[in-house]
């Protein structure tokens, strides 16, 4: 498995950055891109690298946040075969509670208005391809993350705690474990991590690229965070985006050369 980071908040001289997230996932035939970041930026990064984004097999959207969704809108302008997996609830619906008061952080509604048909609505455990799965939270009580992180989504008028039903992660079965794709992982990666391996009994977690969305959190709750995921095991371990650059120097001290930081441009194998 080859992935290139196509957008990621650090940028690099010749690559701009942004905030979001998009990488472009090359297992086996399949050639698939996870997450489209904020804005067009992610193709003209991946022009500039050379990656032929007309040619896809499909793509996922990770969860309902305009940080990983927006790109989607001027791609599938562009590409007009190409199908988006989600979730069965992704709606233009979330918001966030920021210092200034209640914020829209949802997708864009372009994405919804023109491309629904584009749009391939899952709902539980779902093979997209022959050992690639879509796999939804299950743990309960994770309206109590919403509430903790202020995160929130519109239903009846009404904002309620986000329980994170629109996030998902990109699951791959391969011959050294299992490689898990979760770019926010907001539900916490140690828990979701669980949610894997119950789904796939008997089989270990290799590796885990995503963001962790640390980087709101103090260097204790970091700590305790690094605590849990080196009890999980999990080999490889590919971090940028809503981690931060600070969270990421602890878990470089606790995890070592398990652990590697995103970058835009950045291509490597798994």
């Amino acid at each position: 498995m080859h992935i290139t980071v196509l957008s990621d908040n650090n940028g690099t001289e010749s690559l701009a950055g942004e905030w979001g997230l998009s990488i472009l996932i090359e297992h086996g035939a399949l050639r698939i891109l996870l997450d489209a970041g904020s804005s067009d930026l992610f193709l003209k990064n991946a022009a500039a690298l050379g990656k032929d984004l007309q040619n896809l097999d499909f793509a996922v959207l990770s969860h309902a946040h305009y940080d990983h969704a927006d790109g989607f809108v001027p791609l599938l302008r562009e590409n007009p075969a190409l199908k988006v997996y989600v979730r069965q609830s992704v709606l233009n619906d979330c918001y966030a509670q920021k210092e200034n008061g209640m914020e829209y952080i949802g997708v864009a509604p372009a994405l919804i208005d023109e491309f629904e048909r584009r749009l391939v609505r899952v709902d539980g455990d779902c093979e997209i391809a022959k050992g690639v799965w879509l796999i939804p939270h299950k743990a309960p009580h994770r309206a109590q993350i919403g509430m903790r992180e202020r995160m929130y989504i519109k239903s009846c008028c009404i904002l309620i705690p986000d329980d994170f039903s629109h996030e998902q992660s990109l699951v791959f079965e391969t011959q050294r474990g299992l490689c898990i794709f979760n770019s926010c992982s907001h539900a916490g990666a140690s828990e979701i991590i669980g949610e894997v391996c119950d789904t796939f009994p008997g089989k270990k977690v290799y590796a885990y690229v995503g963001g962790f969305h640390l980087y709101k959190k103090t260097p204790k709750e970091v700590e305790a965070f690094a605590a849990r995921l080196a009890e999980c095991g999990v080999e490889r371990i590919l971090t940028g985006h809503c981690t931060g650059d600070e969270a990421f120097a602890i878990l470089k001290s606790r995890l070592g050369e398990r652990i590697t930081q995103f970058r835009v441009g950045l291509e490597t194998d798994i």
